[in-house]
């Protein structure tokens, strides 16, 4: 049976890595934006390859962030673990005299 610290640290690390996912791919459409526009404006430049470089940077860590949060997705999570005896119908009991 798993701790249950183990099951929190799971909760808590898809969360995180779902807000750092929407960070990575608002870092993504950014420098995609800004590489287009330096790629329209001044092609070869340096500001353009820089741009490609910080998108190539960004995008390989969404992709790392999205398969991590996949794996984690993928391993079954825990259900809450429910120590009490189960409950029977409550039946009159008659005494044997």
């Amino acid at each position: 049976m798993a701790p249950k610290s183990e099951h929190s640290m799971s909760l808590r690390a898809v969360r995180q890595l779902r807000r750092t996912r929407s960070f990575y791919t608002a870092g993504v459409l950014l420098w995609a934006a800004a590489a287009a526009w330096t790629g329209w404006t001044h092609p070869g430049s340096r500001q353009m390859w820089v741009s490609l470089l910080l998108l190539a940077v960004f995008a390989s860590l969404l992709a790392t962030t999205s398969l991590w949060l996949y794996r984690l997705q993928a391993t079954p999570m825990h259900r809450p673990a429910h120590h009490a005896r189960p409950r029977r119908a409550v039946t009159p009991r008659h005494a044997n005299a």
